[in-house]
């Protein structure tokens, strides 16, 4: 059995750390030295996926190079190579992979990263995958690494699976001495997509940093005992299980099955930073030239030394360029989900610009640097920056805002009972730092608690995991997964003829007929049926037979389950076998309804971007027969004197009735650096793109949807409504065609009947209700203060009464009072006015309220404030009536939704002031 050993570490035995001797090569170097080592071995360069996960609801972020081929790896897509290789954008700060809390105090935690990879689907196995790793490390034509600072690790095996002998054997072909291959078990050396889905052992190589990186310095240990000496730079999996599981519905347990892949697959990932550590002789990937330059630049904007080893600057570095990649990709700071991530990351890089000294925002000026370190490799930097520093500047100024406030807060408390709870409420919602809340505990003479404070994040951590909806992605359905791409002709015509059933699927089942009256999905070799994608819905129609006179089925719907692969969502009329023939026959009016809606998003777009900025970044998009749904990076809301601006600028572009063009089978280089087309949210690319044009380059767009043929058939375009749909993402809803002329009609009936109410002025019947409404509001105003001044002298006159009804308990005077129907404002008042009677006392009202809630307030006069605080007071009074609050001392207020209990809370406040004086 081999020793346990590091999994997260990286000099070579008895000696002092030299790096390698060769020219050390810069960051993007070594990554094109990567992708053109695995394009001379037959593998396509694809480009980096979204750092937000294309339809995958497992995933918070993209952190692995293979989840953008999960569904290749799953049989749910098929593609025209069966290589590739990539430089992947990663992020690992929530969710299972959540490095958040270590980055900057070790030498290659990060919460962005690059991660390399090749992948092989179903093609080459082991052997291959081993040459070409064992090729690329040591060979002095490209990383030149010495082998004997490399060890190599194999699946031990466990009961299920036996031990990675041929993994063993390929190396010691290669070159590698048997004593430098080390065996582990499977949670080391077994890798899984889920708990269900494709999986199979790995095979990792580690690199020798030699004595002055060991954990305790001086002390020379072999490999697998020291954590922070040997670094695994690269891991290479072979998939060649599916993993399924069965649950027994008796004990609720599931027992789980692995069977051989048909097409065994390799997916392998190496650290772009911490090869990029080897190959530069460094310690610590914080010291090689991907970071090199952004910490000096945060040194710079934080006034302080320029010093690598310096933790608060390694961390700006890092999350500068998560948070700049991840804004990028459209994410946006928010309370949940992905945005909450994000502004954790945020705050914990503004915290430490604090810590160095730094109060004003800066860290939005960390994103040119990164623009200028990272643009080589990902261009569309350079359109974005501008928006991306934009909206961090925004988090800045917001964070600084909930400073303060978190400041109060802490004053507050500490001066009372500072439980750990509280600390984590001031820490989660306000960014305290924890070394700052223990100091300011210990000024105030208060214990820290910290088992408090750990048991509240824990409960926190729990809950978030629990909140995100994740899972795992089992393997496409062998009824869909091995079947041939459809061809789609539907950009051509409405119909196609004489399309054989290729499948048909019942119950997630493959069957060979189904009989008139079953729901089936079926797949065809050939259609002229859109299914649902990229924002556009599917079609809708009939299967007929292939003479036209029958009605073979009604189709509800068209979708992929397979990418390539369309299912018809069929309700028979007649049985169907697999090899029957039938026509295909769209719903023409409800598709040229859903063209007119895509091709003006298209012209919608172009027009946010006109009028708005080039910072509209589309984030969303939903295309139907009845609307257009269209979301996008935004600050503020849209003015209406804009939307008006857009409406015209989209109408003159339909009125030219310029030729809508759409080219086929583009290179993705081709249409993104020379049409410049833009990519639409929610479509996944290929090498081969469709590009469509509008109004001579007005709007050059990626699509794969149906458009019309001129912009003219639009008819036109009317913009319904514009909202927020979260922090810095706005929406706008739209119809066109006859739904236009519908609203056009609906409208006009509108202003007919206000003309009926309202005498027109200025030729404007709008004008003249808006008079009329705001006179009456004017007379409501005046009505609604009279009314509130009634109310408010009627409970004025009960105040000396309620003077009288004082209790006294254990020396304190104690005054309760009910008043219905009184605002919060107007019940404060009350109690001051009590508490000015009284002299010395605890007061607290109750005031029944509109729709079944309770308002309670209570109040203490100074005098009183070391013996009782009207926080605690009001909140034990509120759990009478349902409901709960806090807040200052001296005055505090809570709800409740239990009205029948008003006059028992009332009647229990003297016994509960009587604990609280204890």
């Amino acid at each position: 059995m081999a020793p346990p050993r590091g999994r997260n570490a990286g000099p070579t035995a008895g000696g002092g750390y030299t790096g390698i001797d060769m020219q050390s090569r810069s960051g993007n170097e070594i990554r094109e030295l990567f992708l053109r080592f695995f394009e001379s071995k037959g593998h396509r360069r694809v480009h980096s996926s979204s750092l937000v996960p294309h339809n995958d609801p497992t995933l918070l972020f993209t952190n692995a190079g293979m989840n953008q081929f999960k569904d290749l790896f799953l049989g749910a897509e098929k593609r025209e190579y069966s290589r590739a290789t990539t430089s992947q954008k990663c992020v690992r700060a929530g969710g299972k992979h959540n490095d958040l809390e270590n980055v900057g105090f070790t030498r290659r935690h990060h919460t962005f990263f690059e991660m390399l990879g090749n992948f092989s689907f179903g093609d080459y196995f082991k052997r291959d995958a081993i040459a070409y790793a064992w090729e690329l490390v040591t060979s002095e034509e490209w990383m030149g690494i010495p082998k004997d600072r490399l060890y190599v690790t194999i699946f031990e095996g466990t009961a299920d699976v036996e031990r990675d002998n041929e993994a063993e054997q390929f190396w010691i072909e290669t070159g590698v001495p048997k004593e430098r291959i080390f065996e582990y078990g499977a949670k080391d050396n077994f890798w899984q997509m889920g708990e269900t889905g494709p999986c199979g052992p790995c095979s990792e190589i580690f690199y020798d940093m030699g004595l002055e990186a060991a954990e305790t310095p001086g002390v020379d240990l072999p490999f697998g005992k020291d954590d922070a000496r040997y670094v695994e730079i690269w891991n290479l999996v072979f998939m060649q299980f599916d993993r399924s599981g069965v649950v027994d519905p008796s004990t609720k347990t599931t027992t789980y099955t692995l069977t051989p892949l048909p097409k065994p697959s390799i997916d392998t990932g190496m650290g772009l930073e911490r090869v990029a550590a080897v190959l530069q002789g460094k310690l610590s990937n914080f010291e090689t030239d991907l970071f090199t330059p952004l910490i000096q630049r945060a040194a710079e904007l934080t006034g302080v030394a320029n010093d690598v080893s310096t933790a608060s600057l390694r961390i700006i570095a890092d999350h500068a360029r998560a948070a700049t990649f991840l804004i990028n990709d459209g994410v946006v700071p928010s309370n949940e989900g992905r945005g909450y991530v994000l502004r954790k990351i945020l705050r914990r890089g503004i915290r430490h610009g604090r810590l160095l000294g730094q109060e004003k925002p800066f860290l939005n000026q960390m994103v040119f640097a990164v623009r200028d370190e990272m643009a080589g490799a990902y261009p569309d930097l350079k359109d974005t920056a501008d928006r991306v520093a934009k909206t961090i500047e925004a988090e800045e100024k917001q964070f600084d805002r909930v400073l303060k406030v978190g400041l109060t807060r802490l004053d507050e408390q500490v001066k009372g009972r500072f439980t750990g709870e509280d600390a984590f409420h001031l820490y989660e919602t306000f960014g305290l730092p924890l070394d700052f809340m223990v100091d300011a505990a210990r000024d105030a003479g208060v214990k820290f608690d910290d088992e408090g404070f750990e048991r509240a994040r824990g409960e926190e951590q729990a809950r978030a995991r629990a909140s995100w909806k994740g899972g795992s992605q089992k393997s496409a359905s062998p009824a869909f997964r091995d079947l041939p791409r459809t061809d789609f002709e539907g950009y051509r015509h409405l119909d196609s003829m004489d399309c054989e059933v290729l499948a048909i699927v019942k119950d997630g089942q493959g069957v060979p007929a189904a009989a008139a009256g079953d729901s089936v999905d079926v797949v065809l070799d050939h259609t002229s049926f859109y299914g649902d994608s990229g924002g556009q819905v599917g079609d809708t129609g009939v299967f007929t037979s292939t003479d036209g006179n029958v009605t073979v089925a009604e189709i509800t719907g068209c979708v992929l389950p397979v990418q390539g692969v369309r299912a018809h969502k069929a309700i028979l009329k007649q049985a169907l076998a697999v090899g029957d023939h039938v026509n295909t026959v769209v719903n023409g009016e409800r598709r040229n309804a859903i063209r007119r809606n895509h091709t003006g998003t298209h012209l919608l777009h172009a027009a946010l971007r006109q009028v708005l900025g080039t910072h509209v970044k589309q984030a969303g998009s939903l295309v139907d027969p009845t609307r257009l749904r269209f979301d996008f990076s935004h600050f503020a809301q849209v003015a209406d004197e804009e939307l008006q601006e857009i409406e015209n600028i989209v109408n003159r572009e339909v009125l030219s009735n310029a030729t809508v063009e759409t080219l086929e089978d583009v290179p993705i280089d081709v249409a993104v650096n020379e049409y410049h087309a833009m990519a639409l949210f929610g479509e996944k690319y290929g090498d081969k793109v469709r590009v469509v044009k509008l109004s001579d380059g007005f709007s050059t767009e990626l699509c794969g949807g149906t458009h019309t043929a001129a912009t003219g058939e639009i008819g036109l375009l009317k913009l319904t409504g514009e909202s927020s749909v979260s922090s810095g993402v706005r929406r706008v809803e739209a119809i066109s065609g006859l739904g236009s002329l519908s609203t056009f009609r609906r409208d006009a009936e509108v202003t007919q009947f206000a003309s009926s109410l309202a005498p027109i002025q200025d030729n404007d019947p709008a004008a003249g209700l808006r008079a009329r409404f705001e006179s009456q509001e004017d007379e409501l105003k005046r009505l609604r203060r009279e009314l509130e001044e009634m109310r408010m002298k009627s409970a004025a006159g009960g105040l000396d009464d309620a003077v009288s009804r004082a209790v006294e308990v254990k020396g304190v005077k104690v005054l309760t009072h009910r008043a219905d129907n009184l605002d919060r404002g107007q019940l404060r008042t009350l109690v001051d006015n009590l508490k000015v009677k009284a002299g010395e006392a605890v007061v607290v009202l109750a005031s029944a309220q509109p729709e079944g809630k309770v308002a309670v307030i209570a109040g203490v006069t100074p005098s009183l404030l070391k013996r009782i605080q009207a926080g605690k007071l009001v909140g034990a009074v509120a759990k009478v009536v349902g409901g709960s609050g806090g807040g200052k001392a001296e005055i505090a207020e809570a709800g409740g939704k239990d009205q029948s209990q008003i006059d028992a809370a009332l009647q229990a406040t003297p016994g509960i002031v009587a604990e609280l004086l204890g």
